[in-house]
């Protein structure tokens, strides 16, 4: 009779015990859930940050590895011109200025010492100032595209403007074409001419 009484006091003991215990767990469970959470949600808006703190930039030209590449905003084309494996043996060095910061959708095109030397349609030279500015009456598309703010529809713009108007007169005339107002005219102003 008194084993029958310690055991049932045992086992009452340790059913209790082991309620507790997963009440315990289930409590533990829940909160670790919330935390998740949290953490999900802090993870997620961290991504949606992270997405709007990098550019897509398409290098290209006399690297050694041409293609798109992804970097942090902010970055200068000396660090894309990295990335993409660095210049090659014939890039002419001061066809651009490496150290301007990179925009999204920017294609950076590297030119050889043979095309930055030889006159022509051939070379492109015709398309760039003796100081490496882009001349807006002769820059094919792709030229255009290198400048900030730049891309292939705002180049297309450029293009149907020069051919219905007959070229451009000043590089304020730019601003004359949709999409491209004082924000973007202030990013490459520095880098237009006209002749």
């Amino acid at each position: 009779m008194k084993n029958k009484i310690l055991y049932g006091i045992c086992l009452s003991v340790l059913c209790f015990a082991g309620c507790k215990g997963t009440s315990s767990y289930f409590e533990q469970a829940a909160q670790t859930t919330e935390e998740s959470a949290v953490f999900m949600e802090t993870e997620t808006e961290e991504g949606e940050d992270a997405a709007a703190d990098e550019c897509f930039v398409y290098v290209c030209g006399a690297v050694n590895v041409p293609g798109v590449y992804k970097l942090p905003s902010g970055s200068r084309i000396y660090e894309a011109v990295l990335l993409a494996g660095g210049l090659r043996e014939d890039a002419c060095e001061d066809s651009l200025n490496q150290a301007q910061e990179i925009t999204d959708g920017q294609m950076i095109k590297i030119v050889t010492e043979e095309e930055a030397s030889q006159g022509g349609e051939e070379s492109g030279s015709e398309e760039f100032d003796s100081d490496g500015r882009i001349n807006l009456n002769t820059a094919k598309a792709e030229d255009l595209m290198t400048l900030p703010g730049i891309g292939a529809s705002k180049a297309q713009s450029i293009l149907s403007y020069r051919d219905e108007k007959g070229g451009f007169s000043s590089i304020e005339e730019i601003m004359e074409i949709t999409g491209i107002k004082e924000g973007v005219f202030s990013k490459i102003k520095d880098y237009i001419i006209v002749n």
